[in-house]
């Protein structure tokens, strides 16, 4: 026995550096530093920068053309006050809460479809997943307000059975709704994320479920979501970070007003309108920093249930 310890004792020893080595060493941590530069650079003057300004900039009073003034927690405080940042957020909530589970929906159901070993699979998952790409553009922002206008395609195609359409943009009751379809219709990435987790989920368990006389919903509800419940997690979280962060769709639909009537003034539109239509910068900075908060709070009640519908097999 102690033949064998003295030898892992042996083993575990490093042997010393030499001169060349160390010089090799430094070479290379030179190139990896040097590759890295662009990327540093970029960090901190694109992205923390810029944060740690505007975080000072919401403590102050800021119009771009005269120095900044310290206010302290004013910019915060008339927050409680806005009632248009009240609506902002109602709205917000609203495309959120109803478009991200109706979009998942969408995408886990196309996925479902795609996994049954189609022909050209390649070719409908490129189809499918175009919409995620393009939905975000404002050409497409500008086609969906055209779909949707007063003579728009829908009215039109209604009209051929004699009904006429409101105005699905223009009215208060269904401009919102038009928006929530548009994020709906562009479910190709978690469309992808979920065909690829279907392919990971082995094909036994669903010979084993057959075997004991499961039906195909029965399945899909003790098989398919536990095991898929990760990705749905996944999808869920992304989904929602982006659903905060939603801007182009209600600018290029409401003009940039967010009308009708402030039914579609995203949280977003409306820190655009503060800081770069009023040139209050520093109480749009206390926004977007409110905005972080609200996306934060979101984010951990997520990680913080996962643990209660969340199964991994390990």
């Amino acid at each position: 026995m102690s033949a064998i310890s003295e030898l892992s004792s042996l083993a575990k020893r490093k042997a010393p550096v030499t001169a060349e080595e160390k010089k090799a060493n430094g070479r290379d941590n030179k190139a990896a530093y040097i590759f890295l530069l662009p990327w540093l650079v970029g960090l901190v003057a694109i992205t923390i920068g810029p944060m740690l300004m505007s975080l000072y900039l919401s403590f102050t009073d800021y119009n771009l053309l005269q120095p900044p003034e310290w206010t302290g927690l004013d910019n915060f405080i008339r927050m409680f006050s806005d009632a248009r940042l009240h609506n902002s957020l109602r709205v917000t909530f609203t495309y959120v809460l109803v478009g991200v589970p109706l979009q998942l929906a969408v995408a886990l159901l196309i996925a479902l479809v795609l996994d049954k070993g189609l022909r050209a699979l390649p070719f409908y998952r490129s189809v499918f997943y175009l919409p995620s790409l393009l939905g975000g553009s404002v050409a497409v922002a500008i086609l969906w307000k055209q779909i949707f206008g007063t003579t728009g395609l829908v009215n039109q195609v209604l009209a051929m059975f004699g009904i006429q359409g409101p105005g699905w943009i223009s009215d208060p009751s269904t401009a919102l709704g038009s928006i929530i379809l548009l994020h709906v219709w562009t479910f190709g990435a978690p469309m992808i994320i979920f065909l690829a987790g279907l392919r990971q989920i082995p094909a036994m368990y669903y010979e084993a479920a057959k075997v004991d006389g499961a039906g195909t919903l029965q399945q899909f509800w003790r098989i398919t979501l536990p095991m898929l419940s990760p990705i749905i997690f996944f999808n869920l979280v992304l989904q929602i970070i982006g659903s905060f962060q939603s801007f182009t769709q209600a600018f290029i639909v409401s003009g940039g007003n967010g009308g009708p009537s402030d039914s579609t003034m995203f949280f977003t539109l409306y820190l655009y309108q503060k800081g770069f239509g009023q040139f209050d910068m520093g109480y749009a900075s206390a926004m977007a920093w409110f905005l972080l908060v609200i996306i934060g709070v979101f984010t951990a009640i997520n990680f913080i249930a996962a643990k209660y519908w969340v199964f991994y097999d390990d």
